[in-house]
């Protein structure tokens, strides 16, 4: 069914008659009458009763034409949705994340740029991350390593060093900073494996040729932080992701040997996208100078 015919009989079924339609829409009589014509002689229906100049709603014209309005209702909100897309007044935006933190800064940035845009937010793993893009459940993921990623296209947000926190009676806690040296036989609270901050850590002691003393694998952010309040070992934690608290002091590691990474990730095919364009192209301001 042609949209043409049907706009045709809605214009002359508002106006009430063929002439009026015509100055009102723009289009020839003989246009409008051809349409509405073919749409009757398609269906084999009478839409309009002709009584001589003048023309009435047939039944079946009464029937469709609130169906006909709704159509051009919906013609028009769907028009409007594709405008306000395209000009980022309207949409939605998901992000997947390993964890709040970076994210956070960047949604902060993104909304006061675009306040219309929903933005929501998935926390995962990195391959719970990887599977939510490549299925289309998140449009970008922010990840706090680099990934060897086909397929995908990278911005690389910032580099944060990686600092100790421990129990304000440690004698650790007078100094601002520490040599990597110091942690020899040390009681260090380790995240679970697979941590970026982990990882990064370990292969700066490695490097080193220090091995302190395991004290315990701790799973989260929050059950570390509660351990080391309780005196249970030192930790470790990325620069911006340590939450100060008045048990625990900050302690910088001399020469800042090892650091975590915060990447962007979003499908190849989607980069040009307006919307992650938009988002990708924020983070790319406000990220970290080094």
């Amino acid at each position: 069914m042609s949209n043409a015919r049907l706009h045709a009989f809605l214009m002359v079924a508002q106006h009430g008659g063929f002439s009026a339609a015509s100055r009102a829409c723009g289009l020839s009589q003989p246009t409008l009458t051809t349409q509405v014509q073919s749409l009757e002689q398609q269906y084999r229906v009478e839409l309009f009763h002709r009584r001589g100049r003048r023309i009435e709603l047939s039944a079946v014209g009464q029937r469709l034409l609130p169906v006909v309005r709704q159509m051009a209702a919906l013609e028009v909100e769907a028009c409007n949705l594709l405008h306000d897309c395209g000009e980022l007044n309207r949409g939605h935006l998901k992000l997947g994340a390993v964890g709040p933190f970076h994210v956070t800064e960047m949604v902060d940035a993104y909304r006061r740029h675009y306040p219309r845009i929903e933005v929501s937010i998935r926390i995962g793993n990195s391959a719970e991350v990887f599977q939510d893009l490549e299925n289309y459940v998140v449009d970008i993921g922010v990840l706090a390593r680099f990934h060897e990623a086909p397929g995908f296209s990278t911005l690389r947000y910032a580099c944060h060093p990686i600092i100790l926190f421990v129990h304000q009676a440690h004698a650790f806690a007078t100094r601002e900073a520490v040599s990597i040296r110091e942690l020899e036989g040390q009681p260090l609270l380790k995240r679970e494996q697979g941590s970026s901050t982990r990882r990064a850590l370990e292969a700066a002691l490695t490097e080193a040729g220090v091995r302190p003393r395991t004290a315990m694998e701790i799973g989260s952010r929050e059950a570390l932080r509660e351990a080391v309040a309780r005196g249970m070992g030192i930790g470790a934690v990325s620069e911006a992701e340590f939450i100060p608290d008045p048990r625990i002091r900050a302690v910088r590691i001399e020469g800042d040997p090892a650091s975590t990474e915060t990447y962007l990730y979003c499908l190849a095919e989607r980069r040009e996208s307006l919307m992650l364009r938009s988002f990708l192209d924020v983070a790319q301001a406000i990220r970290p100078r080094p």
